[in-house]
């Protein structure tokens, strides 16, 4: 029996004293290579919640998984929606990252329709966990963040049946993008990948996220049709569906969504209500910049702060951006904005050694305060180098240059004052 306790608290288990001493961890919910999940409960007030435990060691000796881990955790900061698994805080150790999240109860959706005859959910069923799965993607969409591995595996369910989109490892960020604002790394799971990814071919990772969708729903194959369509450039967007097909003007009341999800009951008309628009940076945002919730020191990447600087304001957009162009006349880039969207870019060369272009991102933090996020993206062919590629950089020149327009600089440690 002490051999066990001593096994499990290795393995980052149940049993032994609450989890930095915030968790106590109980029985197992799943497994995979590099990471178990386990039902836990916080000592202060008793939430359940479910914790992901990765090994350390395991992920930094695996090729790609580091940065799969911190992609993961990037994307789930980013949203805070009712069909997205939310991420509560991230905590570690010197073997193990723990990431505390939702908890759902439910289960994954492919169990669920293993559990049911013919392995269908009735329509009415189907149509209201699709109607979830467009609300919440056509919010990543909107937040610039594309999932990549759609599949029913990934999509939870709660204790009310309502569905949880979940596993972010192979999410794309804005920052992901090339320089003809396309993705370019095939990945997913082959069943549910797009044939442009298969192909190896540039595309839209939220086009490629629709062909997933098609295959989920692929009974309903008219809908489907327009989903499939190998070609992405006419392949409808999921942001389209739910305003301009029928199929999702016919929804469920709350009573009959859950007893046609569990019981294939008939379906009963409602309105059918669109995603809300993208929210302002909110606490949660703001905290998730702090060091305490930096993964990139565990991974050994270099010197952030060379990279990246941030600023508030309480100047308009435009006039910032039209004051950051003035400095570039000076510091020797232009602003652009494109479809990756704000860039500064060199108007010969480029801005100093190793770096590519400066991106621009805004969000507003309380009105009329802006968060201004200015970062250095490095060359293609130096993503190998160390930080003295942007050593260069003329940082308090644009600092001086910025004048007024700045309110004050913050560093990741001030942030959580703003």
């Amino acid at each position: 029996m002490a051999a066990m306790d001593a096994r499990k608290k290795k393995s980052g288990g149940g049993g032994g004293e609450p989890l930095l001493g915030k968790y106590e961890l109980g029985r197992m919910l799943g497994r995979g290579t590099f990471a178990k999940v386990y039902l836990a409960r916080a000592v202060a007030g008793g939430e359940a919640v479910a914790v992901k435990v990765i090994d350390k060691a395991e992920v930094m000796g695996t090729a790609g998984m580091a940065p799969r881990v911190l992609r993961e955790v990037a994307a789930m900061r980013r949203l805070r929606h009712p069909h997205v698994l939310r991420l509560h805080e991230v905590l570690a150790t010197r073997a193990r990252i723990y990431l505390v999240m939702e908890l759902a109860t439910g289960g994954d959706l492919l169990s669920r329709l293993a559990a049911l005859p013919r392995r269908r959910l009735p329509e009415s069923a189907a149509r209201r966990v699709f109607v979830q799965l467009v609300d919440a993607l056509s919010y990543c969409h909107a937040r610039g963040v594309a999932h990549r591995d759609v599949k029913p595996q990934n999509v939870l369910l709660d204790g009310d049946g309502n569905l949880k989109v979940s596993d972010f490892g192979l999410a794309a960020l804005p920052d992901t993008l090339r320089d003809d604002g396309h993705l370019h790394t095939a990945c997913g799971t082959p069943a549910y990948a797009a044939p442009e990814v298969l192909r190896r071919r540039a595309y839209d990772g939220a086009k490629a996220d629709a062909w997933s969708c098609g295959v989920i729903l692929f009974p309903a194959r008219r809908l489907v049709s327009r989903l499939l369509d190998p070609n992405p450039d006419t392949r409808v967007a999921v942001e389209s569906l739910a305003a301009h097909h029928p199929w999702f003007k016919r929804s469920l009341s709350v009573d009959s969504q859950l007893d046609g999800l569990l019981n294939g009951e008939p379906e009963r008309a409602v309105a059918f209500q669109a995603a809300p628009p993208p929210p302002p940076l909110n606490a949660f945002d703001i905290i998730s910049m702090s060091p305490g919730l930096d993964l990139s020191g565990l991974f050994g990447e270099h010197d952030k702060s060379l990279r990246e600087k941030r600023f508030t304001t309480t100047a308009s957009p435009e006039k910032t951006l039209e004051q950051l162009g003035l400095a570039g006349g000076k510091l020797g880039y232009v602003v652009v904005v494109g479809k990756k969207g704000v860039e500064c870019l060199p108007l010969g060369g480029r801005l100093s050694s190793g770096i590519a272009a400066m991106s621009v991102e805004m969000s507003e933090v309380a009105p009329p305060l802006l968060l201004v996020e200015l970062r250095l993206e490095v060359a293609a062919g130096d993503l190998d180098g160390g930080d003295g590629e942007v050593q260069g950089f003329g940082w308090e020149q644009l600092r001086m240059e910025l004048g007024d327009v700045v309110r004050a600089w913050h560093s990741c440690e001030d942030l959580c004052e703003v």
